[in-house]
């Protein structure tokens, strides 16, 4: 079965791709930019985007919306994550935490899906872990190189991209909607 999903970010598609290959499901790019709304959720981020998308092309599309969430920070980035790391970056939220004790931090990631009817299934998955004192890794993407999930001595950025895939937020929110897809 065919889907497109609608990302600008090759390291998301290649993610997705594997994640739904194996259920046999084709993930193809859709190269359209939707208004990514200011909202207190992830939820309403991905529902409003997909509402808009499949407005305009009333097929099955897939999308996603991810946050970092630092306890320390009361949630700081959270659903800001992208602007926050588009003017910060890691060097930005590293220095925010320069003088914390408390390192814990949250990724969590909803996925969703709209079929042809304009339908929607939204599923979330989270990864908790701890932001480290510096960047550490080539791989990933955003803040992969400062987070460190729980029982790992790795970034996300420092995994291989299948390990990624079990552990991450992204990867068990696409698990859940590939297997809600698949039923």
């Amino acid at each position: 079965m065919k889907v497109l999903f609608a990302t600008g970010n090759p390291g998301k598609l290649r993610e997705v791709q594997a994640i739904f290959a194996p259920l046999g499901f084709d993930i193809e790019q859709l190269v359209d930019e939707y208004p990514e709304i200011q909202a207190d959720t992830l939820e309403e981020v991905v529902s409003e985007g997909l509402k808009w998308l499949w407005e305009r092309h009333k097929i099955p599309i897939i999308i996603d919306d991810s946050g970092l969430f630092i306890e320390a920070l009361a949630g700081f980035p959270g659903v800001y994550s992208a602007y926050v790391f588009k003017t910060l970056g890691c060097k930005g939220i590293l220095k925010q935490m320069e003088d914390l004790d408390n390192r814990r931090a949250e990724f969590r990631c909803c996925a969703g899906y709209v079929d042809a009817n304009g339908h929607i299934i939204l599923k979330t998955g989270n990864s908790q872990g701890i932001i480290i004192h510096e960047k550490r890794g080539s791989g990933g993407f955003g803040y992969d190189p400062i987070f460190m999930p729980d029982e790992f001595s790795q970034t996300f950025a420092e995994l291989d991209m299948e390990s990624k895939n079990q552990i991450s937020h992204r990867g068990r929110a696409f698990e859940e909607l590939a297997s809600t897809l698949k039923e």
